[in-house]
């Protein structure tokens, strides 16, 4: 998709934001809060989990044209020969017939979304995340491209953000069971999955350099039953500045580790094998 900003977006949730986007109040999110539409995804502090559809008026002549009806057909029967590459658990081919009805049709939400479904039974993740937001951008109403981002996102550890798209699939499809089990599953996941700073202190590499360093005499704390004095709290930043140090000296992968546990808890689909 372009990458140009779009003079108006609007989003599956209701909220519209008019002018260029920049430094406004969405209704979307909390009041106060700016942000700005680009790559059809609507973005802020806190990023809005659903692509918005891009304007028409704001396609620009570089994107493919409307398909002739020989494409059209000719893409479908693409489609179908993928379907029954699923069916064989061919994935990948299904994957490559897939992209290519794409090719030929790409304002069909539908393709996207059977290809996530293939990425996903290859465990490309973030290939289905992508298209997934490919089909809802086309078709915000499509309650199987929220199903199925729902399911990619649980499969890459981020239940936050896969609650919130069952959700969505289960306010456009109400009677869906697969969802409504793979909504209480993955908010079953969110409450267990431990924050990264308690992953950090649990880990018995970091406890032992934490032992180290009060066995070395570096107790910012003071003695057991008094209260820290400035000095003391003084002492405490430095010491956990010491012990970021050590940390990224005798442990880097561990930092890496923790910082990848960061990046990913940002705020897929359903677990339905028919293609259509």
């Amino acid at each position: 998709m372009s990458s140009a900003w779009f003079p108006r977006c609007c989003c599956p949730l209701g909220g519209a934001w008019e002018g260029n986007g920049l430094g406004l109040t969405s209704p979307v999110l909390g009041e106060g809060e700016a942000g700005f539409c680009s790559v059809g995804v609507l973005i802020s502090a806190q990023r809005s989990p659903f692509p918005c559809k891009e304007p028409e008026h704001a396609r620009t002549n570089s994107e493919p044209v409307t398909p002739s009806e020989d494409d059209i057909a000719e893409a479908e029967r693409l489609k179908t020969e993928g379907n029954e590459q699923m069916k064989a658990e061919n994935f990948e081919a299904a994957v490559s017939f897939y992209g290519k009805a794409i090719e030929l049709n790409p304002s069909n939400a539908v393709y996207f979304c059977n290809r996530a479904a293939a990425y996903s039974k290859l465990g490309n993740y973030a290939g289905a995340v992508r298209d997934c937001e490919r089909a809802i951008g086309i078709d915000p109403n499509y309650s199987k491209a929220y199903g199925r981002m729902g399911l990619a996102l649980s499969s890459l550890n981020k239940h936050t953000e896969a609650v919130v798209y069952y959700k969505k699939a289960l306010e456009l499809d109400p009677d869906n069971d697969t969802y409504k089990s793979n909504l209480k599953i993955a908010e079953q996941k969110m409450k267990e999955t431990p924050s990264p700073a308690s992953n950090l202190m649990n880990n018995p590499q970091v406890q032992q350099l934490m032992s180290g360093m009060i066995s070395g005499g570096h107790n910012p704390m003071g003695a057991a039953g008094t209260s820290p004095s400035t000095n003391d709290l003084a002492s405490l930043i430095q010491a956990g500045q010491q012990f970021a140090q050590q940390m990224q000296q005798q442990n880097p992968e561990l930092i890496e580790q923790l910082r990848s546990q960061i990046r990913s808890r940002t705020p897929s689909a359903s677990n339905e094998d028919q293609q259509e």
